[in-house]
């Protein structure tokens, strides 16, 4: 029977959300592939079916784009006036946010969700008014199109060629109570378009023949179809774990690949991939890291992480799971995301262990359930590309001969201290030379060390003495069962060490990445966060960093090179500004430039990217290890969330020196005017007496007047001067001098 319990820590969860939506409008959007499928008209008739339920419902926003069956569903309906906006000369209508909000209707109807506002609105998104709407309680109707989310910006200017500006963030789409698809065939979406019922016919004919082709629609729809399904596929998930059901629901095909560091993975890959581009379906490539086992190889880590980078390069979504068996963690993984189809590789040589416990196709079989789970080797056109299986690493003889003085040494004792007479002290002597051997050397020379222990226990301390042959029987199944506690004790230190090396491996790693971390935080301004970074990344790393920020113009510059005295080379530059465009890693380990000796990634913020890194490491195998790679990633998404914060607050702290400056400005011709009104009073009263007195003054009142007017100009040149000589200073344009003075001559000036 499959657990149908509840998770209690995600129904907690689902009150407080629940809760917390309590208070918040429900969002419906009304979504179409392209204009002119119908989403307003189809709006405006479910907000009529509200309306005759006696429900509040107020028009916001509605463009009818002179179609006469549209305008005819808003009779009836209260229109909310739009707000006049002067914008460049031109007067603008816009939606008037606080009289709605003053209006606060039970629903309010908002067409064109990606529409930007004119300059002077409070938001400059009316998506973003749709927000503040909601956090009032109020529920919103709203219509936008496919090319208008913002994930599928750029997949849409692939197909129609034109660059959609105004777009909305998934996370709207994402909060929505409701998303209302709108859907209509492209060939009557045409025959709309040229009977005019979406444009004119001038402006339908030229839209025809360019964004409304119709290969362009069929894709445009499979978009939205697309976009929809995501939808409610995720609202499916969400239901089946707050309700604790465990059982596959085969609503949409999800497939899953086990990978592993075998060269027979390939054709695998290539086989899941086929797989889910004939099903349409979404795949997954999966890595079972298992604890507690001796670590890859460098050979086994690199084929591992080549195999997961085809996988990703086919279009899988790539993910490391560890725990202590790979069937258990491939079917709890299965099960929380619905997957309904698992790919696993056919063995094709028989092992020993298989025969006394279950292989992991047998161990998928039987627990898989409602999920089918495909055995298969790849097709044999595959075979030609798998790798040679590699040379065996020569064989270890000093910790063979380690063990071997272990055993001898251990005889030695057991006859010292015990003699013949305490056979069981004489074994667990033996025993603990054991453990010794392999919590040093390993599984296979501890069991080369057990070997060698029971064959001496048997010539020296067991009768006949001297010699392999055995007098009582009862001494073979002491040797047997001292064998297996040997074995059992050597593959139980073995597999603590490798947990411990695990262990100490990942606390390595969360130091290292606390540190930058902690670095990072202290460092202010971006200069600091870049040499910080940097710094970190050479020391963990091994490898030469360099780091590229673009300027205004959006170029890109090398603002730290570790890579020599010149900096960066032009090549490199190059792939830097490649990176930067594309937003994708390239150089070192990936398709793009792998000859190349850097790697460079993008470092992408919540912002947006905000520059480039590239690493050039010692070893061109450094970042073959996917934990590497994991962590290179990690520390890139750290250093590029402290430059973010440190631009940010060098932009805030500009602000705010340009919000103190022009206080300060305001401030100063504030003061500035009176002391300009003063001599400028004074000079036009004493020119004005010369003027119309000029007969009667006498010649000493005449050069008095005189004399003030000369003073005051002289006071008002003064003023004038210190105001430009300000204005320099504040400018930039006066640099200041400084030189060093001994502080005996300060003292004498003052004095002076």
């Amino acid at each position: 029977m499959p657990n149908e319990r509840p998770d209690p820590d995600e129904l907690l969860r689902r009150l407080a959300e629940e809760e917390k939506q309590e208070k918040r409008g429900k969002l419906t959007i009304f979504f179409g592939a392209a204009p002119g499928v119908g989403k307003t008209y189809a709006m405006l008739e479910v907000a009529r079916a509200e309306l005759a339920e006696k429900r509040d419902v107020l028009v916001g926003v509605v463009e009818t784009h002179g179609r006469f069956e549209t305008a005819a569903l808003l009779v009836g309906l209260e229109v909310l006036p739009r707000r006049k906006i002067s914008y460049r000369g031109v007067e603008v209508e816009e939606f008037d946010l606080d009289a709605a909000l003053e209006r606060h209707p039970a629903l309010i109807l908002m067409d064109e969700l990606a529409h930007t506002n004119a300059e002077g609105s409070r938001h400059p998104k009316r998506w973003q008014d749709v927000e503040e709407l909601l956090d009032r309680g109020m529920d919103v109707f709203a219509t936008m199109n496919v090319q208008h989310v913002e994930s599928l910006n750029d997949v849409v200017a692939q197909i129609t060629g034109v660059i959609v500006r105004e777009t909305v963030p998934d996370s709207v789409l994402e909060r929505a109570h409701e998303i209302k698809l709108v859907d209509l065939p492209p060939d009557d979406l045409l025959e709309r378009l040229r009977d005019g019922k979406v444009y004119v016919s001038a402006q339908a004919q030229h839209a025809i023949e360019n964004f409304f082709r119709k290969g362009n629609l069929i894709a445009l729809r499979e978009l939205a179809l697309r976009q929809t399904a995501e939808r409610v596929d995720a609202q499916m998930l969400a239901y089946r774990k707050a309700q604790g059901i465990e059982q596959t629901w085969a609503a949409s095909e999800q497939i899953l690949v086990a990978v592993s560091a075998s060269p027979y993975s390939v054709p695998l890959v290539r086989a899941a991939r086929r797989m889910a581009a004939s099903l349409h379906a979404h795949w997954y490539a999966v890595y079972v890291e298992p604890r507690g086992v001796r670590p890859l190889s460098k050979v086994d880590e690199a084929r591992l992480s080549e195999n997961l980078r085809l996988a990703e390069r086919l279009g899988a979504e790539v993910v490391t799971l560890a725990g202590d068996g790979a069937s258990d963690e491939i079917l709890r993984f299965s099960k929380e995301r619905n997957i309904t189809k698992i790919i696993v590789g056919k063995p094709i040589v028989a092992r020993l262990r298989d025969r006394f416990r279950a292989s992991l196709v047998d161990q998928l079989v039987r627990h898989s359930g409602d999920i089918d789970v495909y055995v298969t080797a790849g097709d044999a056109g595959d075979e030609e590309r798998v790798p040679p299986k590699p040379v065996q690493a020569p064989v270890q003889i000093p910790s063979y001969a380690a063990a071997a003085a272990v055993s001898l040494v251990a005889t030695g004792v057991a006859w010292l201290l015990f003699g013949r007479g305490q056979l069981p002290d004489v074994i667990m002597t033996y025993l603990l030379g054991i453990i010794l051997v392999s919590s040093r050397f390993g599984l296979v020379p501890s069991m080369f060390a057990a070997l060698l222990s029971v064959a001496a226990l048997d010539f020296v301390f067991v009768p006949p003495f001297l010699t392999f042959a055995v007098a009582d029987l009862s001494h073979a199944v002491t040797f047997a069962v001292m064998f297996l506690v040997a074995v059992v004790i050597s593959g139980l230190t073995e597999r603590v060490k490798n947990q411990a090396a695990s262990a100490r491996q990942r606390e390595q790693r969360t130091a290292a990445l606390y540190e930058l971390s902690r670095e990072l935080t202290s460092a202010q301004s971006s200069r600091r966060v870049i040499e910080v970074g940097a710094g970190e990344l050479e020391k963990v790393f091994s490898s030469r960093v360099t780091v590229f920020t673009p300027d205004r113009e959006g170029k890109l510059h090398s603002v730290h090179a570790s890579s020599g005295p010149n900096g960066a080379s032009e090549r490199d530059a190059g792939i830097a500004q490649w990176v930067w465009l594309h937003q994708k890693e390239a150089g070192l380990g990936t398709t793009t430039l792998p000859s190349s000796e850097a790697l460079y990634l993008p470092l992408a913020a919540s912002g947006g990217i905000v520059g480039v890194l590239g690493l050039t490491p010692t070893a061109r195998d450094r970042f073959n290890s996917i934990e590497q790679r994991r962590q290179v990633d990690a520390f890139a998404a750290q250093l590029a969330l402290a430059m973010e914060r440190a631009v940010l607050a060098e932009q805030t702290e500009a602000a705010r020196r340009e919000i103190e400056a022009e206080q300060l400005r305001n401030s100063l011709l504030s003061s500035v005017s009176h002391d300009l009104r003063t001599p400028l009073a004074v000079i036009t009263g004493a020119a004005s007496t010369l003027l119309q007195s000029a007969p009667r003054v006498d010649e000493a009142t005449a050069q008095d007047l005189t004399k003030t007017i000369l003073e005051e100009s002289e006071r008002l040149n003064r003023l004038i001067r210190n105001l430009l000589d300000m204005t320099r200073l504040e400018s930039g344009a006066v640099e200041v001098n400084k030189e060093w003075l001994a502080l005996d001559t300060i003292w004498r000036e003052e004095i002076v």
